[in-house]
């Protein structure tokens, strides 16, 4: 049985095909256009085709057979901040 589980961007939006990829539920952009086109995909309930169609966090993408993904914004901490710098090397 299909299952939900959360991904996280790190940008504003991605695209429908970027996010398969991401997600790890095809292996190439082929991969996912064939299945944006065969209509396999949903975003927000609603067929989607286009594949580089934007989705952002609080969507849902649910892939026929495959799992739903929930897209969730990336928290601010989880981004690895550069040390400063060393104001000696100025």
């Amino acid at each position: 049985m299909p299952h939900e589980r959360t991904v996280r961007i790190h940008t504003e939006t991605i695209a429908l095909g970027a996010l398969l990829k991401w997600a790890g539920v095809v292996g190439t952009g082929g991969e996912a256009k064939t299945l944006i086109a065969v209509r396999r995909v949903l975003v927000n309930g609603q067929v989607e085709t286009k594949r580089g169609r934007r989705v952002a966090a609080g969507d849902l993408v649910a892939v026929q057979g495959g799992p739903t993904l929930a897209i969730a914004a990336a928290y601010a901490d989880d981004a690895t901040t550069p040390a400063p710098l060393d104001p000696r090397l100025s």
